[in-house]
């Protein structure tokens, strides 16, 4: 059993999604950050950062925070959603990394400014707006002749999708990139992501590009 602390955020929707994915059985805990549930002891006890997603195997008693790392832990566990040569395995880690490093905190920014806090900075809209549409080239290019990441489905698409799906968020058009566009919808169209989206509770459905 895999208890799981998460929130409705791109980050907390890897792990849902990946659990959903591998057929682990999980209890889910919510974390309201909107209310400040991050910062009570119990939880900076599992995740000493305060943030979501953070999870503890039952099985071993071990609880691990930041969802790359859950994301390679449940993948070496099940066996799944990771290749075991070399290659694939090192192409998956440079992409999930590409995530953590760059799609997810860039695509953050964009939000505070682009959505949250419209007309306040300029120069931050454009910045994070111009990197926003800049990381989309990147993976378009990516996908350009491959149907995923990095070889077939695996914990690089899990990471990476999600931060996607919010991209009207982000000012994106999902058809001005139509290989991110066109994985993007195969992605949303599996069952066990349309599952993991909706956890820890349903808020909308999965945004589809016109």
């Amino acid at each position: 059993m895999i208890d799981l602390y998460s929130w409705t955020t791109p980050n907390g929707r890897k792990i849902s999604i990946m659990l959903e994915e591998t057929g682990l059985a999980y209890q889910v805990h919510t974390v309201d950050i909107s209310a400040g549930e991050q910062f009570a002891p119990e939880f900076l006890a599992i995740s000493p950062n305060n943030k979501i997603p953070a999870i503890v195997d039952t099985d071993n008693g071990r609880h691990l925070m930041e969802s790359g790392a859950i994301l390679f832990y449940l993948a070496k566990k099940t066996g799944k959603l990771l290749p075991v040569d070399e290659d694939g395995y090192w192409q998956v880690m440079e992409w999930v990394m590409w995530q953590m490093g760059g799609f997810g905190p860039m695509l953050g920014q964009a939000h505070h400014f682009l959505k949250f806090n419209v007309g306040k900075a300029p120069y931050a809209e454009e910045r994070y707006g111009a990197e926003a549409r800049r990381l989309y080239g990147v993976l378009d290019k990516r996908l350009e002749s491959r149907a995923f990441v990095a070889g077939d489905y695996s914990i690089a698409d899990i990471a990476i999708w999600p931060w996607a799906a919010r991209f009207e968020w982000q000012g994106i058009d999902l058809g001005d990139f139509p290989n991110v566009k066109r994985w993007y919808l195969e992605i949303a169209a599996r069952p066990a992501v349309q599952r993991g989206y909706h956890v820890p509770k349903y808020t909308t459905d999965i945004p589809m590009p016109s």
